[in-house]
């Protein structure tokens, strides 16, 4: 086969979507792996811009190894990728311009659900914020784990388990119940090996602190119930895992095509349904 006659999109096309390597890719259209490789790095990814003017966002970061990850802003309203970028560490300052940088679009962000990392929550003014419940639930298993041996744990893990299926009045009825019911428990201390008091069930602690401090944005979906606002990350936390798995049939992309596969397969979510606000 002529190899300036083979199709650069094409390639990329079943490179990406087809989930073919190198090597089939090389087999298939009779040529050596470095001309489907040159192929596939002429073709220039470029993003849809006609987007949606109404959002309820989803965020969150997912990592590639020690040396990057991806920040990602999807529209859950619209089912498209609103923004990316590449980041080293998340954090709260790259959040806060990723939101900006889609309110200068024109888009109109009437939500915001993320996984409550510390002082995330309280820089977005006048936008309602919800945390994702699942990521909830995981810090208060990080610190009971799923088969606590206390009580009072057993009960604490039992009723965090509700969050993702009950309302707001319930949820905090039950906490507090808990609260009254283990308060004292909860405030038992003992004398350490250099003489001081110190909480004795301070991982039971920790977690019902999470749980009391998080509880303005566990709900804000049930506070705004006419947005339809998502009550978890899991849209993206689902593509992530899809992204991860396709990549896997591409073990061993330098860092650049593996940018470069990354970009292409969130380009394929820009879906705009125009979604008048």
């Amino acid at each position: 086969m002529d190899k300036e006659r083979l199709d650069a999109q094409t390639i990329w096309e079943n490179y990406c979507k087809g989930k073919q390597t190198y090597q089939q890719l090389a087999k298939s259209n009779k040529c050596s792996i470095r001309t489907i490789q040159r192929k596939i790095d002429t073709i220039q990814v470029q993003f849809n811009n006609d987007f949606s003017n109404l959002a309820n966002v989803i965020m969150d970061t997912t990592y590639f190894g020690r040396k990057f990850g991806i920040m990602v802003f999807k529209n859950d309203l619209a089912k498209e990728i609103l923004y990316t970028q590449f980041v080293k560490q998340e954090t709260n300052l790259l959040y806060l311009k990723g939101i900006e940088e889609i309110a200068r679009r024109g888009i109109k962000i009437q939500s915001i659900t993320c996984d409550g990392r510390m002082g995330l929550m309280q820089i977005f003014k006048n936008i309602p914020v919800q945390m994702c419940n699942f990521h909830q639930v995981a810090i208060v298993r990080r610190y009971l784990t799923k088969n606590p041996k206390l009580q009072a744990s057993k009960e604490l893990w039992t009723h965090t388990l509700l969050l993702v299926k009950t309302d707001k009045e319930s949820f905090e009825g039950g906490l507090n119940d808990w609260f009254i019911k283990w308060e004292f428990f909860l405030n038992e201390r003992k004398v350490d090996a250099s003489g001081k008091k110190r909480f004795t069930h301070k991982r039971l602690r920790s977690a019902y602190r999470s749980l009391k401090n998080n509880l303005p944005y566990l709900f804000t979906w049930y506070n705004h119930i006419d947005l339809n606002i998502p009550n978890t990350t899991n849209a993206l936390d689902g593509q992530f895992a899809d992204l991860k798995n396709k990549l896997r049939n591409h073990n061993g992309l330098s860092e650049k095509r593996k940018k470069k596969f990354i970009v292409e397969f969130f380009k394929g979510m820009q879906v705009s349904k125009n979604i008048k606000g």
